[in-house]
């Protein structure tokens, strides 16, 4: 008998208000089109209409115009393919998955690269997060869906590459305060400018919020900066500095349906009497050196340092404090080479990526939010090289060829230094080499076809591995040991059709099938970690976005995606196979219409619905459909170096219950 989640969590209208001053205000941004944007994310500066893939851009005004800037899901919410959850719970993170890579994560982000300036963001052993990404100062959002680790090497489901603005030529500061529901207060205060051959750029914001259900208040602090210098043969250096202060994020917990339909706004009562929720503090530096070595010959190289203060407390007493430092770092080269190829004009690029991770990870008892005794103590290693080549060949006028293959090695290292529990040391490798083949085909001159082969591999992060000696590897808690463990592998081949039509439409339609061997999933939880298991799992899905200019200021956006994602192969469960893969509605519908007027005034208004969707493996429980509608609108007035930007924005305008933060095949029945 299916059982349907009652769908309440976050309800009711949520009421955001903002003033926005800015001073020696610079030359407002233009949208460019779709067809004349340069792609950066696939390793490769390209135009889009060339590139064989799947790839959204995000702007800067559906960044950072009218919105609350909570969460990164607020600008990925328009891109097909792509579910963003949780989020306004800061202690599990974003959850991002897009077509279907990253559903299984009960925290943070997973199968999926993020880049940030350049920089990753996703850490050696494929773990994600973006509560170091700075909304406030972001320039564009470039999203590529489906397989890419001929590019990014493990992890790479898909990619997310954000980068921050630049300064612009007249130097500004601005000061931003928001008012909203649920006790939300965000402020910000940003500058930047050219200063000769240095550009900058920095932001400063802090967010408070208390949170629709108890115990679920949030304090959050951070500062992005960018440097930008460059030299006088064009050569230029990027420094990126990146600060987060979060002192504590309370996590509410999750909860049944009957609690659900009592009360949706309350807290899970062991979340309260273990004082849930985590505390964080992290520093990122990065350092990106480009140098046009000739008219057909480019270098780039990176390097980055992160470093990072975690610890939170979980709702139970054994092992129920968990904390780490953490120290992340690594470095890149690659060389752009332009050339012909028996008279054929060919782009090609050949890189290396590093990177380590080392956490120092101790696990002690909860004592009603007290810290008890050690139960764990561990040193965490990851390391990873990646060597790749990818080739952009022009075959005639209308076809172009594109060639890809990277070749990775990572090693995943546990050294035990609590024994009480038993030895839980051990090693894995894994080495992988991932293909890809793409192809553009122009039928006309705004109008292009394209295909394209892709492979993915990811590996299990640490909280996914248990150690040959953990009392828990029998319980299936973790990959059992590091002994036959095999990485995730998916490979995926899609056809799709973008263009624009009589200069006012744009498009880009796209068919896909995937397959995935070896996929790590989510079954249970037990105490303080995940139970998981493998299994095989089955893809097709269709993609549509469309943008329409229906008269000189008003525009339409729309987007639908259809998911028909299944377990193939469940060699421990077969009761489940044939079943959908949970966490992933089959159908998906977003609407945008957005108006500027050249007074300053700006009105946007869009609607999201989410099909129904399981909560577990076994397809027994439900999480129903919803849509929510929001408008956001606002004025800039003007006077003379001086800009103030006022704006309001409604999110749920007709009081829709639903739940935004649903855990996979939790215990209890606590969806």
């Amino acid at each position: 008998m299916s059982h349907t989640l009652l769908h309440r969590v976050v309800s009711a209208r949520s009421l955001l208000i903002a003033l926005s001053c800015l001073a020696a205000l610079p030359a407002q941004s233009q949208d460019t089109p779709l067809q004349e944007i340069v792609i950066t994310a696939t390793r490769q500066d390209s135009q889009l209409r060339n590139v064989p893939a799947s790839v959204s851009v995000i702007g800067r005004e559906a960044i950072q115009m009218g919105q609350q800037q909570l969460s990164l899901g607020e600008s990925l919410v328009a891109i097909p393919g792509l579910f963003a959850q949780n989020q306004y719970n800061f202690t599990q993170d974003l959850r991002v998955s897009i077509r279907g890579a990253g559903s299984r994560a009960n925290f943070g982000i997973r199968g999926i690269q993020i880049y940030v300036d350049g920089i990753p963001a996703t850490t050696t052993d494929g773990q994600g997060g973006v509560d170091d990404i700075d909304l406030g100062s972001a320039d564009s959002i470039q999203v590529v869906r489906g397989p890419v680790s001929a590019l990014y090497g493990s992890s790479s489901g898909g990619v997310i590459e954000i980068q921050s603005e630049a300064g612009p030529e007249t130097p500004f500061v601005q000061f931003s305060a928001t008012q909203g529901a649920y006790g939300m207060g965000k402020y910000q205060i940003k500058t930047g400018g050219q200063n000769g051959a240095l550009n900058y750029m920095l932001n400063l914001s802090r967010l408070e919020l208390d949170g629709y259900r108890d115990n679920s208040a949030v304090e959050h602090n951070m500062l992005n900066s960018r440097f930008n210098y460059r030299f006088a043969n064009d050569a230029d250096l990027t420094v990126i500095f990146n600060a987060v202060d979060s002192p504590w994020a309370e996590d509410p917990g999750s909860i049944t349906a009957a609690a659900v339909a009592a009360n949706p706004e309350q807290a899970w009562p062991a979340n309260i009497t273990f004082d849930s929720g985590e505390g964080l503090e992290q520093q990122r530096l990065g350092l990106v050196y480009t140098n046009p070595i000739s008219a057909t010959r480019k270098l780039t190289a990176y390097n980055f340092y992160l470093t990072r203060s975690f610890s939170t407390n979980l709702p139970f007493q054994a092992e129920g404090v968990s904390s780490f430092d953490r120290f992340f770092y690594g470095t890149g080269v690659k060389l752009d080479q332009m050339s012909t190829f028996f008279g054929m004009p060919s782009k090609t690029t050949v890189g290396i990526d590093t990177s380590a991770q080392l956490d120092e990870r101790t696990r002690h008892a909860n004592l009603d939010g007290v810290r008890g005794a050690l139960a764990q103590d561990q040193e965490e290693q990851a390391k990873a090289v990646g060597l790749f080549v990818v080739n952009d060949l022009q075959i005639t006028d209308r076809l172009n060829l594109v060639l890809g293959g990277r070749y990775d090695a990572l090693t995943l290292t546990i050294e035990d230094k609590f024994l009480a529990n038993n030895d839980q040391s051990g090693e894995v490798d894994f080495r992988e080499f991932s293909p890809m083949v793409g192809a553009t085909y122009a039928l006309a001159d705004n109008l292009r076809l394209y295909t394209k082969y892709g492979t993915a591999f990811e590996t299990p992060t640490f909280t996914e591995l248990a150690g040959p000696g953990s009392a828990l590897a029998g319980a299936g808690v973790g990959l059992t040991g590091f002994a036959d463990i095999q990485s995730q592998e998916a490979r995926s081949v899609e056809l799709g059709l973008r263009g624009m039509l009589a200069e006012r439409f744009e498009f880009d339609v796209v068919v896909f099938s995937m397959t995935v061997e070896n996929e790590v999933v989510n079954t249970a939880t037990l105490g303080s970690r995940g139970v998981f298991q493998v299994a095989d799992t089955d893809r097709q899905g269709f993609e549509a976005m469309g943008m329409f200019n229906l008269m000189d200021g008003l525009n339409l956006t729309a987007s639908y995606t259809f998911s028909d994602f299944t377990f193939d192969q469940f060699p421990t469960s077969p009761a489940v196979e044939g079943n959908d893969l949970p966490l992933i509605p089959r159908h998906q519908l977003y609407a945008q219409l957005n108006y500027h007027h050249a007074s300053g005034f700006f009105a946007v208004m869009d609607y999201q619905w989410v099909d129904d969707y399981f909560a577990n493996n076994a397809n027994t429980a439900t999480n129903e459909a919803y849509g929510v509608a929001s408008l956001r609108m606002g004025h800039s007035f003007r006077m003379d170096n001086l800009s103030i930007d006022p704006f309001l924005g409604i999110k749920n305008l007709t009081d829709e219950s639903y739940n935004d933060n649903v855990r996979p095949n939790a215990f209890g029945g606590r969806f």
